[in-house]
């Protein structure tokens, strides 16, 4: 669909159709994440709430835990659930943090108010469990989630907000409204007033929080817009990553000298 733009929305969010062999991508993270669990210390499929996606997986260092990083995956808020990540905690275990990733409920069985609402719970939750500060990081529509929830009007408890000091959204989507033109909405169901209300570049951030919006070089015109919106309207950090498009920008995660993962495990 376009609009008076002249902007095909549809190939605008079509990240895979410009990627060489997409297709082998989800398995491909499947494996990595199962082999990653096999040897990994934590527990899987901690209930958050209530529901059979309200369920989090929490992987545990080696030595003392410096804290916490939730991990918020991304699927258009319609797709995968927390097992196809686990290996992105691999990197920031190995520097002492420990890992947190939710599943949470996918449209359109739940709205985007509600899937926020989720992931507030599942980051409160995992923070019970967890002493020490609190890190966001998500891909995608989990970049809109971590983003979401470092707004002033997260769906957060006050003491677990206060625990939140940094932010890094990876190839997110910080402005919602052009959703409202994709054919996926029909799945999501978003209003002009929910797209408004749910746009992390749209609403304040939280004071205190280091934001950063790191995007792959090589990604889709509106990713790059995406990221350069965030980082404009927050004043935020912006890293376009030489050589990396949607789909391989999260690999970094899985080392511990990458400078993503130093970027949200920085002192």
């Amino acid at each position: 669909m376009t609009d008076d733009s002249g902007i095909d929305w549809e190939d605008a969010f079509a990240n895979g159709a410009h990627i060489a062999g997409a297709e082998d991508y989800p398995p491909r993270w499947q494996a990595a994440a199962a082999a990653f669990r096999a040897t990994a210390r934590g527990q899987c499929d901690i209930a958050y709430g209530a529901g059979p996606r309200a369920r989090l997986d929490l992987f545990l260092p080696e030595g003392a835990v410096r804290g916490l990083v939730v991990i918020l995956h991304g699927g258009y808020w319609r797709m995968f659930d927390k097992a196809t990540w686990s290996h992105l905690a691999a990197g920031l275990l190995a520097l002492g943090w420990a890992v947190a990733l939710p599943s949470y409920p996918l449209a359109p069985a739940a709205r985007l108010t509600e899937i926020t609402a989720h992931a507030g719970r599942a980051v409160a939750h995992a923070a019970g469990l967890v002493a020490g500060p609190v890190r966001l990081a998500g891909h995608s529509a989990g970049g809109h989630l971590a983003t979401r929830l470092a707004c002033t009007d997260a769906p957060l408890p006050p003491e677990v907000a206060d625990r939140i000091e940094r932010a890094v959204s990876i190839s997110g989507l910080h402005d919602l409204r052009p959703l409202t033109l994709h054919s996926m909405n029909a799945d999501l169901r978003l209003d002009a007033a929910e797209a408004r209300a749910q746009s992390p570049a749209l609403a304040t951030p939280r004071p205190g929080i280091a934001t950063t919006a790191w995007v792959g070089a090589g990604e889709r015109p509106e990713f790059l817009r995406q990221a350069a919106l965030l980082a404009e309207a927050w004043a935020a950090p912006l890293v376009a990553e030489p050589g990396r498009h949607h789909f391989d920008v999260i690999d970094g995660l899985t080392r511990a000298d990458h400078p993503l993962t130093r970027a949200l495990a920085a002192d």
